[in-house]
């Protein structure tokens, strides 16, 4: 299982929210970059990056932030957060970015999503956020009508590899992830399945890395300090 350490941004800033709430922000640091820089010294191979300020916008107000991670580091960069436009997605794999996430125009333009993937393939994945069993849109501020399972399959049907699910109640609650969800996911679907929201202790990560999940997201259990990205790494392997 790959650990996708994250850095979610806002104005230049490493942040955090606590469960989608843009109100309830802590910063963690101004230097975004130092951040990966310690990622890879801990062994890390991946990241997770999210606008936050794109995620609501729709627009990339971080990019260059994005883009000097990914040069300092070389690590694989995952980016969302606003991503509702070829043009966007043009800018980021120009830029050199690994993996582009889809998350509200996917909900909201399924055309778009399809042409993303006939593109660039591999190199888009989609972001479902669920609350409530529905999929969650625009920077988790609303909840849609559809069926978060339904959304899933969709996504699979038009050919995305990768999917990276949040569960909202549990991000940045450190009381744990939805391993439920995940087995559930894993039976019914065929794709890489990223585990994000809620995981906040090495025993998290070693009951993902049981269940043959492809990847976890860490990212609030990092700040403070719960989990060392070093020890998740061995875990997981």
């Amino acid at each position: 299982m790959i650990i996708y350490p994250a850095i979610d941004l806002y104005d230049g800033k490493a942040v955090r929210l606590f469960k989608g709430d843009y109100a309830q922000m802590t910063v963690y640091s101004d230097n975004p970059t130092e951040i990966a820089r310690d990622f890879l010294s801990q062994g890390a191979t991946h990241i997770h990056l999210v606008d936050l300020e794109g995620a609501k916008l729709g627009t990339t107000p971080n990019l260059e932030t994005v883009c000097k991670i990914k040069k300092d580091t070389n690590l694989f960069c995952e980016v969302g957060g606003g991503v509702r436009s070829i043009d966007v997605i043009d800018r980021y794999i120009d830029a050199g970015l690994d993996r582009v996430i889809l998350g509200t125009a996917a909900v909201t333009d399924r055309t778009f999503a399809e042409k993303a993937v006939n593109k660039y393939g591999e190199k888009i994945a989609i972001g479902v956020d669920i609350k409530d069993g529905y999929v969650a849109v625009k920077g988790w501020t609303e909840k849609s009508n559809l069926d978060a399972f339904d959304f899933c399959l969709q996504m699979q049907n038009i050919g995305i590899k990768t999917l990276i699910c949040t569960d909202i109640s549990k991000d940045g609650a450190m009381k744990g992830t939805n391993h439920e969800l995940y087995k559930e996911l894993s039976k019914k679907c065929n794709m890489q399945i990223i585990a994000s929201g809620g995981v906040s202790s090495i025993e998290d990560v070693k009951k993902l890395a049981e269940q043959n999940i492809y990847g976890a997201i860490i990212g609030k259990a990092y700040y403070t300090k719960a989990i060392s990205i070093k020890e998740a790494i061995e875990v997981a392997r």
